[in-house]
């Protein structure tokens, strides 16, 4: 595991978590679940497997010093500031120019800041096994076997299992799939052979560097400009002159589902989420006797079911005759939905936007 990094992808807005998450204070970096932000559990969660020294995060200039601050282990040169948002394509790219100047067998663990995993024993043992699939030139995915037809994520079809014997089950993928509607999630669901995408991916730096010259060879050129310059003089100048440029992709459509040698991990039992809505904290704590998550906040029910309550400030919440109701207070903002609509979250934000109310962003 010498030559094993991890990549924490911490760029990102977590605008379907409005109005708590916001471009300056995004979900990753607020403790939504408990006294450790999102971001430190990601941290948290590598204790053991890749020491601080291998850890880098990939971050915008906005959330640099709040990240910094919240975990002071980190070396600060393993901080790469993006410019500008251009996508997990870039994000990738540049963790492995970066990681193959300084080290050429370097393997990379591509993790998002804001996923949140209760068995991080089993977490540690899919991914030492990946390590090991990673090795053998495979670009390898880690899935999530799926308890519902969910139609929020993209799906990974997996094909025959690898020649090669691994400790846990390692197939070859057969396609992506993008986000479905609910009748074709509940046949995947029903074929047993689909896994989440989870957004998680192992590689050796130059196994994905050569996807990038296959497929994206405008960015891998502009990589290659960066990388040289890295750590030198000339890395501000360059990175700040050729970044802007960059065609903003994201690393599944831009590389993953046309890219050679796919792998995939389908992993049961981690206890995964993404958090990518404030319904899906249902999924990961602990409700009381009536079924109702309570987060921060001072709160009174009164004949209420099934019904999140979450506040950034010390107003007193009372609900009375209440089921299935999602209230967030963030102080400035109140969000008050019906558990199945926390998906319209979405719309609030692009009616802000249109509305240019960057005040509430």
């Amino acid at each position: 595991m010498n030559h094993t990094y991890a990549v924490i992808m911490a760029g990102g807005g977590g605008t379907r978590l409005w109005p708590i998450s916001r471009k300056k204070h995004p979900k990753h970096v607020l403790p939504l679940l408990g006294e450790r932000t999102l971001f430190q559990s990601t941290l948290d969660r590598l204790e053991g497997f890749v020491p601080p020294e291998r850890v880098y995060v990939v971050t915008t200039s906005e959330q640099e010093q709040e990240l910094k601050t919240q975990a002071p282990q980190l070396p600060m040169v393993n901080f790469l500031i993006e410019p500008m948002p251009r996508g997990t394509a870039s994000v990738v790219g540049l963790a492995a120019a970066v990681l193959a100047k300084r080290d050429p067998e370097g393997v990379m663990l591509v993790l998002p800041a804001d996923h949140f995993i209760r068995n991080r024993d089993l977490f540690h043992l899919v991914m030492r096994v990946a390590v090991q699939v990673a090795r053998k030139d495979y670009l390898v995915t880690l899935g999530i076997t799926p308890t519902f037809p969910a139609t929020g994520y993209g799906y990974i079809q997996r094909d025959a299992v690898l020649p090669e014997k691994f400790d846990y089950p390692v197939y070859q993928v057969l396609h992506f799939i993008e986000k479905p509607d609910e009748a074709k999630a509940r046949i995947m669901l029903a074929d047993g052979d689909h896994s989440w995408n989870s957004g998680m991916f192992i590689w050796r730096a130059d196994c994905i560097l050569d996807e990038f010259s296959r497929q994206m060879p405008d960015l891998k050129a502009a990589l290659d400009r960066i990388g040289a310059a890295w750590g030198t003089s000339e890395q501000e100048a360059v990175l700040t002159s050729t970044w802007p440029r960059l065609k903003p992709e994201t690393i599944d459509y831009g590389i993953m589902e046309n890219a050679a040698n796919v792998a995939v991990l389908p992993a049961a039992g981690l206890e995964w989420s993404d958090v990518g809505s404030w319904d899906s904290l249902f999924d990961v704590l602990l409700p009381d006797e009536d079924g109702n998550v309570v987060v921060n906040s001072e709160y009174i029910p009164l004949e209420t079911h099934n019904s999140l309550v979450y506040s950034s400030g010390k107003k007193l919440i009372v609900t009375i005759g209440v089921d299935d109701l999602i209230v967030i207070d963030s102080g400035d903002a109140l969000l008050v939905c019906h558990r199945d609509q926390a998906q319209q979250v979405r719309q609030v934000i692009a009616n802000l936007k249109k509305s240019q109310r960057e005040d509430y962003l």
